[in-house]
């Protein structure tokens, strides 16, 4: 047997504890970029509490159209938290996301993370909600001023098919949330239908009837209890700015053992459109999602593969934009909402609600 020297020994063991480091290293380096899997996109959703449809509707619609067309994605959900959004669009740019689809949940997280986005030399597209003077690329959402408008015009309709337009119905209004833009510009087309009329007195705004509801309806909630001890009971209608703050004046309504007023909603929830097939709410604002998330995801993608961006029909605040209209529903059209696919009708036409439905 050949002789071994100490020193060569020393050697062999020293690279053989290299190799296995060496191995080890290269195991951890590919666990992390497994994990780390690059992505060519990224949606960014706001949360769970404002509205259904998130989780309902954008979530599931847009990583379909992603997947589709072989595009990497993912789609996040900030759950009411600002920083936890920051954070989900660094995660996001550190995997290389090239574009972000950015609901922003206020104006100062939302400059933000487009600012960071734009420094790492990535696209951001808002999305629903446009950041007001932000850098982003592009906006994707609904003619939101016209949105309002249906609302108004929807509860005037309301008020006359009850008889009650020549009577000086007294009216409130249940806003979103005051750092929403969208709820603003909501706000702005609901007044430009309402404010008229009460300034000729044909409408009586409700005393403490105007009030900001950071879209919760709990808050809400509370702020309807009190509209209607400050008015002995007496309020004829309401514009509620979505379906969950329309809930939440009917669940005050029901606690107070009082009857249905005239009242909008927006989104077009299953719970939505039960309310207004039982007589509780007068109508709500469809806005397809799937269009609205098609859209968006059909934007992003053609910035991914170097193509024109398609559907760009304007600009919002000098933000090119993609405008789309929306639709109000009542219980004489709510079956669009089944045969475009928005809803089915297991949603709505079930336990108490099936009688409604014919």
């Amino acid at each position: 047997m050949r002789h071994v020297s100490r020193w060569a020994l020393a050697v062999l063991t020293a690279s053989v504890l290299v190799g296995l480091v060496a191995a080890a290293a290269s195991a951890r380096d590919t666990h992390r970029s497994a994990s780390t899997a690059s992505i060519k996109a990224c949606a960014l959703l706001p949360d769970t509490k404002s509205s259904t449809r998130y989780t309902l509707f954008d979530a599931p619609y847009l990583k379909a159209a992603f997947k589709k067309a072989g595009v990497s994605a993912q789609v996040l959900n900030a759950l009411g938290d600002a920083q936890k959004q920051k954070s989900q669009a660094q995660q996001c740019l550190a995997k290389g996301a090239k574009v972000i689809l950015l609901d922003q949940l206020n104006a100062a997280s939302g400059n933000a993370i487009t600012n960071l986005a734009v420094s790492q030399h990535a696209k951001v597209i808002d999305y629903d909600r446009l950041v007001v003077g932000s850098k982003a690329a592009y906006y994707v959402s609904f003619d939101n001023v016209r949105v309002g408008k249906l609302m108004g015009t929807g509860l005037v309709a309301a008020l006359k098919a009850r008889g009650k337009y020549g009577s000086h119905p007294v009216v409130s209004e249940l806003n979103g949330g005051i750092t929403d833009n969208n709820a603003t510009l909501f706000k702005k087309g609901y007044d430009g239908v309402l404010n008229p009329l009460f300034k000729k007195g044909t409408f009586k705004k409700a005393t403490a009837g105007d009030q900001w509801t950071d879209w919760d309806p709990i808050k809400g909630r509370q702020i309807f209890d009190q509209m209607l001890a400050r008015n002995a009971n007496k309020i004829d209608a309401s514009i509620a700015a979505n379906d969950g703050l329309a809930g939440a004046v009917i669940a005050s309504l029901k606690a107070h053992g009082l009857k249905s007023i005239q009242l909008t909603g927006q989104d077009a929830t299953p719970t939505g459109v039960q309310f207004i097939l039982a007589g509780w709410q007068s109508g709500t604002v469809y806005k397809s999602v799937r269009k609205e998330a098609n859209a968006a995801a059909a934007a992003a993608i053609a910035i991914v593969k170097g193509k024109k961006v398609p559907g760009v029909n304007g600009k919002v605040s000098g933000t090119k934009s993609i405008l789309l209209t929306p639709v109000w529903i009542t219980k004489h059209n709510y079956k669009l909402l089944f045969s475009e696919g928005f809803l089915k009708k297991g949603q709505v036409c079930n336990g108490t609600y099936k009688q409604y439905c014919k």
